[in-house]
């Protein structure tokens, strides 16, 4: 029966063009595959889904993917269990000996491994990171002497502010193969996945160059593909070499809103095509890519004269030749205002007013062709270095913001239209913490932070620090965010709530705290509309 079942998929793949490498027969058990590493791989991480849905359409359907977090968020369905843990890092996740339970409970057989872009926002040096890598691969084979790794080239990283982290990743995914050679063994080989060549940081991730969209995604899965198939009794697909068709048809229009919206027919392939690069062409200048897209239409705001031409992309690769240029000519539209394209002017510099665990920030108010209608509040930490990310919007000219350090804050102004003026010049806070209360049930602080944010979700972290004499047994801190916020995904602590204010106790392994002692928690949550920091709370259990 189960011939005769696999013999009907390989005729329907066939009848709707797909190529199907045939695995070998399988084992009554099925093949456990951990997918490990941060973001990238768990938030949403759709990738996994993506490579998941092409194994079962390709025959290799005697697979589970295992972990102890569950997926979510991709519009294929999967199985989502995984090991992606947002804000980790591999040397944490080394030093920390966090992989073994996640081992013993899930009992992989293979473990597809993206890690390092968190130790390289870092600045850890590549020497480290292959220490960590050294060190997981070694608890992996203790677990499993079998086990079958396959690691990851990273893919790039472009986030703004971060100048180390182009050349940290270069300096990673050179070293890997020789790790990799050295590290690698007959009983449990290495493979090394290249996730970093024909990945664009710009085109491929959602705008903060660093977390892939949906072409991202697709090149990722596409690299994955190849290298497990062997592993699973599949054969190595062979090389493509052959380019899609070019596409026909491209026809272009531009609304009276002035959005450009490009068609046109798909191209084929002796494969399958995964995507089309969009270029553009402003005011005469030189054709750039404006991203990428695995329908047959995109569409983007139009600005000056522009000509747009498209190209089909494989899944090894390959491009076909540019269609023939089409230029975007707006409709006329004598009723419409014309487009409002003046940005505010820049904001006064901020002063600060500096309280035990907060700053108040206040600034002169900046002015508009039509209106100003908002500022937006940006944070980085440290005096020099680290990258500036958004911590709150405000409609006046003050916003005060919780936390303990030292920090550098820096504004900009917002119209209706979207147009956005230049920063304030940075300022340099430092916040005390306040005086440490006497002991008791309340004796302690929770300090918030934002980590990243991107299109509806962010990445915070929470710092728990035993504030009286005598050491902890536990504590519980109350999370109260203004704007709707909701928890997705939580990790050194638990909760079981779902919507604000959440109620957070520690693990197991982090509740006892020593006097000025601290530990973290962090969390990935979904926003809309804003994203203003929440209000904590911290209640402790001493030890008696």
């Amino acid at each position: 029966m189960k011939r005769l079942v696999y013999a009907v998929l390989v005729a329907l793949a066939v009848s709707v063009g797909l190529v199907v490498t045939t695995p070998a027969v399988s084992a009554a058990a099925p093949v456990r595959i951990m997918p490990l590493g941060d973001s990238i791989t768990g938030g949403p991480g759709c990738w996994r889904a993506l490579l998941w849905d092409r194994l079962q359409r390709t025959g290799f359907t005697n697979i589970d993917f295992v972990g102890t977090l569950p997926g979510g968020g991709c519009s294929v369905a999967h199985d989502g269990d995984n090991e992606g843990h947002g804000g980790f890092q591999a040397t944490g996740i080394a030093n920390q000996n966090q992989l073994p339970p996640w081992l013993a409970s899930t009992r992989p057989d293979i473990v597809l491994m993206h890690l390092g872009t968190n130790d390289i926002w870092g600045n850890i040096p590549a020497t480290t990171i292959l220490s960590a890598y050294s060190k997981l691969v070694d608890q992996m084979r203790a677990s499993n002497p079998s086990m079958k790794i396959v690691v990851a080239k990273i893919i790039p990283m472009a986030p703004s502010g971060c100048t180390w982290c182009p050349p940290g990743v270069a300096a990673l995914n050179d070293a890997i193969p020789g790790w990799a050679a050295g590290k690698s063994t007959a009983q449990s080989p290495i493979t090394v996945v290249d996730q970093f060549t024909g990945f664009d940081p710009v085109a491929d991730t959602n705008g903060d160059g660093v977390h892939p969209d949906d072409s991202g995604f697709q090149k990722m899965s596409d690299r994955w593909y190849p290298a497990l198939t062997p592993l699973l009794g599949g054969t190595t697909p062979p090389t493509d070499t052959t380019p899609p068709t070019v596409p026909t048809g491209l026809t272009v229009s531009v609304s009276c809103t002035l959005t450009v919206t490009l068609n046109w027919t798909a191209s084929t392939d002796n494969v399958g095509v995964t995507g089309y690069d969009v270029y553009r062409s402003s005011n005469g200048g030189t054709f750039t890519s404006v991203g990428t897209t695995m329908t047959t239409s995109f569409t983007q705001s139009l600005s000056g004269l522009a000509q747009y031409q498209v190209r089909a992309r494989d899944a090894a690769g390959n491009t076909s030749a540019f269609t023939a240029p089409v230029t975007a000519v707006p409709p006329p539209c004598p009723t419409s205002p014309p487009p409002d394209t003046q940005p505010p002017t820049t904001p006064g510099t901020p002063t600060a007013t500096i309280t035990c665990g907060s700053a108040t920030l206040n600034w002169t108010a900046s002015t508009d062709n039509v209106g100003v209608t908002g500022y937006e509040i940006w944070r980085a930490p440290g005096a020099t270095g680290g990258t500036f990310v958004s911590v709150g919007t405000s409609t006046t000219t003050s916003f005060t913001q919780s936390g303990v350090g030292t920090f550098r804050y820096q504004i900009r102004a917002r119209d209706a239209a979207g147009n956005t003026s230049a920063f304030t010049p940075p300022i340099t806070v430092i916040t005390p913490a306040c005086p440490s209360p006497s002991p008791g049930t309340g004796a302690c602080t929770a300090v918030y932070s934002q980590v990243s944010s991107w299109s509806g979700a962010f990445q915070g972290q929470v710092t728990v620090t035993n504030t009286g004499t005598t050491a902890t047994t536990g504590w519980t801190v109350t999370l109260t965010f203004p704007n709707g916020q909701q928890i997705t995904q939580i990790w050194g602590a638990r909760t079981g709530g779902t919507a604000s204010p959440y109620t957070i106790t520690n693990e197991s392994y982090n509740g006892t705290l020593a006097p000025n002692a601290s530990t973290t928690f962090g969390f990935l949550a979904n926003w809309s509309g804003t994203n203003n920091p929440p209000t904590t709370t911290c209640t402790r259990t001493p030890t008696s």
